[in-house]
């Protein structure tokens, strides 16, 4: 990417309640978000949030970059929308109207599909963050799913939970839209292999603290396994709770929700023996991943999560493809959006994906993990 050496203007973030900027100044260009930043999945889009962030900080710390032969910089519009798939609508709108905002980066599968209502016709990318298969099969020309679809992982984690641990499933997952599409998937997954289904519990991951009622029943049903997931956090008190009352089987932890991050909330990873997961980026061991993973606790003191990981890329990506195209056309950036990846530099790029489907899904493999005497190892998926 051709980016200036001298320091540059620093990302300005406006969030729900602050005035919007009425379009792009000279010299930048405004990116949009709207995401759960309020109400029980609120670490989850701020971990989101916080890739976004990362990315931006660092294209305008470098002095931005090429637009037309001009210096750009790039300034970063988020809203909230508490997981609300209307809210998130409305924002899209506002975020384009009043921003004229050629990308929205929505974190949540409700909202993606309310944008995909009518972001062809107002001319702007969906830059999806969510696993759901659909999302990229319905033929929307303006999509990009940032993270892999999640039907690969509910084959693996089933196939590992019926041979380690035994055939009896309880389901606990959240109520969400993405939630309910996992849990219809694993339930028929299961069923078709010869397993169980002893127990249907779903709960409001985002306005409940407390799954004591669900968790029971579900254990009251003497299941092997449970499948839990929705944000890490209410995640993570979901496993507590199930603990506390004495369950002492595996859990199947759906992609949502990151084993590391279930197991601060949930009291440790001993609290999660047996969870099946995806490989959470504190895992990987590819130099991109641990220069990224080094440079986010530096700047947040945290580990990042795969939600940061992944809209850091992608947003980096995006620049890319503003870049080598001298343009912020919607349809101009999508079409070049593979070759963005192919060449921006590594380091921006923690899962090293190269590569975009013809329907506008990245590229990236599969992962499992499991915890074992108190660790993640990953697994090879057969």
């Amino acid at each position: 990417m051709k980016i200036a050496r001298t320091l540059g203007q620093a990302v300005a973030t406006v969030t729900l309640g602050m005035s919007l900027s009425a379009g792009a100044m000279a010299g930048e260009v405004n990116i949009g978000f709207t995401g759960p930043l309020s109400g029980g999945a609120a670490l989850y889009g701020e971990n989101t949030l916080s890739g976004l962030r990362m990315a931006v900080d660092e294209i305008n710390a470098a002095g931005g970059f090429d637009l037309n032969g001009e210096k750009t910089t790039v300034n970063l519009v988020s809203l909230d929308d508490r997981y609300s798939p209307s809210q998130a609508a409305t924002n899209a709108k506002r975020l384009k109207q009043e921003s004229d905002v050629s990308a929205v980066f929505v974190p949540h599968s409700g909202g993606i599909f309310a944008l995909q209502d009518f972001n062809e016709k107002d001319n702007f990318l969906v830059m999806a963050y969510s696993s759901v298969p659909s999302i990229t099969e319905q033929g929307n020309g303006l999509t990009l799913r940032i993270p892999p679809t999640f039907d690969g992982y509910v084959k693996a984690f089933t196939d590992y939970a019926l041979e380690h641990q035994g055939n009896k499933l309880g389901m606990g997952g959240a109520t969400h839209e993405y939630a309910k599409i996992w849990a219809s998937m694993i339930k028929d997954e299961w069923q078709a292999k010869g397993g169980e289904v002893v127990a249907e519990t779903p709960m409001d991951y985002n306005k409940s603290a407390d799954f004591f009622t669900g968790v029971s029943r579900i254990i009251a049903n003497g299941p092997d396994v449970m499948f839990v997931g929705g944000a890490s956090e209410p995640t993570g008190l979901v496993v507590q709770q199930a603990r506390q009352m004495g369950f002492q089987g595996g859990f199947i932890v759906m992609d949502q929700a990151k084993i590391d991050e279930v197991a601060e909330v949930a009291g440790g990873l001993d609290m999660l023996e047996g969870a099946i997961g995806v490989v959470p980026l504190s895992v990987y061991e590819t130099d991109a991943a641990k220069d990224f993973i080094e440079r986010y606790k530096a700047e947040y003191d945290k580990m990042p999560g795969s939600e940061a990981a992944y809209n850091y890329l992608a947003l980096h990506a995006l620049v890319e493809a503003m870049d080598t195209t001298d343009s912020t056309d919607p349809k101009t950036l999508r079409a070049a959006i593979g070759d963005a990846l192919k060449n921006m530099d590594a380091s921006k790029n923690p899962y090293e994906i190269v590569e975009v489907t013809e329907n506008g899904g990245f590229v990236t493999e599969t992962t499992l993990a499991v915890v074992k005497d108190g660790e993640i190892v990953r697994e090879e998926i057969e």
